[in-house]
């Protein structure tokens, strides 16, 4: 059996968040490591066939992409390893304002394979406040995960339910090579214990919502 790529750890003089009591594994456990891992997140604007987002570890080795299609709408993106397995299918639910999305296992789209469900917090918002239901989760009376911050400012952060628990945290960053090749470039550090390929997903849909409210 086959395990998808692990991020290379940190040196040891790298200052670590504490580590999380238990593991969160949401796509799955293989995706968690027990230190924290960044990820270098770079969008490409002008391209097809090769997907429009590939994430990569600190020594530049790839260990996820995200294909989709720009002859179609941005309705639904695949998260695939680095060995080209689909790992989840994120797909926006259609006559919801644009703002409620689901993610499945594999390239499914079947209830049965739901993973988790993302909406906004409220429809009017000057700042991204969007709540996070795992699939057992069917009350939505309180989020498993709540994901705030500004693509003004271009931060975002998740936090654990509705604590000020941080498990990650995104900035995006701009560079004259990112402008003069059509690519935006993105950070992220997933904290101990944090299911990563999770992460990624959840800021693949929100660089999709913030294009949305660019469009409109």
């Amino acid at each position: 059996m086959s395990y998808p790529y692990q991020p290379s750890a940190p040196s040891a003089s790298a200052s670590a968040p504490m580590m999380p009591p238990f593991t969160t594994a949401v796509i799955g456990p293989q995706y968690c490591a027990p230190y924290p891992v960044d990820l270098a997140i770079v969008k490409k604007v002008m391209t097809i066939s090769d997907g429009n987002f590939v994430v990569t570890d600190i020594n530049n080795n790839v260990v996820f992409k995200v294909k989709g299609s720009l002859m179609t709408l941005r309705d639904r993106r695949v998260l695939i390893d680095a060995a080209g397995n689909p790992i989840a299918t994120l797909r926006r639910k259609m006559m919801s304002a644009h703002d409620r999305w689901q993610a499945y296992r594999g390239e499914s789209t079947e209830s049965k394979d739901l993973i988790f469900t993302l909406k906004r917090s409220s429809l009017i918002q000057f700042k991204a406040k969007l709540d996070v239901f795992l699939a057992n989760n069917t009350k939505e009376d309180v989020c498993d995960f709540k994901v705030k911050g500004s693509w003004f400012e271009r931060s975002c952060t998740v936090y654990a339910a509705e604590s000020n628990n941080i498990v990650a945290q995104m900035h995006k960053k701009h560079t004259v090579q990112s402008i003069l090749i059509g690519k935006d470039n993105f950070m992220v550090t997933v904290y101990p214990n944090i299911d990563y390929a999770f992460i990624v997903a959840l800021i693949v849909i929100l660089d999709e919502i913030n294009e949305d409210e660019r469009d409109d």
